[in-house]
């Protein structure tokens, strides 16, 4: 580690693949903690904060809730400190999902709806898709061309009412947010850690914001 290697905390709700995670952020430069209660974020002294999932989003949002980091996510996305949610922590941060009536942390307004698709799309998303960003001058996608392609499992997409949250669309049977992105804090319905080259770029970014500020 050096000075120029940020510290970046990433919450283990149990249901995350967090070893991806904190090797691709150790890949970019970053020096990744992984936190399971406030203390031990406070205690990370970390520039920024990820929150990774996947599986079902019941159960990420029942242990944030549990181990009260839910209120560490509302504080720091609240103070725009760098942030970055992934694929289930992305779907977390809205009102409410259509996946078991779940309640999320309720961020930023908005729903998490399940795709409804004409024949011939099939139900999970799975594999490689091409997102367009649509905020060309977020820092999270430096370096990013037209077309780029992310890797997707996902079977629900986040619905925000801001028109002015979405970061990047894809196509599947109909546009979809692909990731929001507001200040210094973003997240993605893809996976970085899934996505190659690409998604190491997602990493880098986010960690140059959390180590620049």
């Amino acid at each position: 580690m050096n000075s120029q290697s940020p510290v970046i905390a990433v919450i283990d709700t149990g249901i995350c693949n967090l070893r991806s995670v904190t090797k691709a952020l150790e890949a970019v430069g970053a020096v990744p903690r992984v936190v399971r209660s406030p203390a031990e974020v406070k205690s990370a002294a970390a520039a920024g904060l990820v929150l990774p999932g996947v599986g079902a989003l019941r159960d990420c949002v029942a242990s944030l809730r549990d181990s009260r980091l839910d209120g560490t996510v509302r504080e720091w996305i609240a103070e725009d400190r760098p942030f970055l949610g992934v694929c289930l922590g992305m779907q977390a941060l809205f009102d409410s999902s259509e996946e078991g009536g779940v309640a999320g942390l309720g961020i930023f307004p908005g729903r998490v709806v399940r795709f409804r698709l004409a024949p011939g799309f099939k139900i999970p998303h799975i594999g490689w898709n091409t997102i367009r960003i649509v905020q060309p001058g977020s820092r999270l996608a430096g370096g990013l061309g037209a077309g780029e392609s992310f890797y997707f499992v996902h079977s629900f997409h986040c619905v925000p009412e801001d028109p002015a949250l979405p970061l990047a669309v894809c196509d599947y049977g109909g546009d979809f947010t692909a990731a929001i992105g507001r200040g210094r804090v973003f997240a993605t319905q893809f996976h970085p850690e899934k996505s190659q080259a690409r998604g190491l770029r997602i990493y880098s970014n986010f960690a140059a914001v959390a180590r620049t500020g």
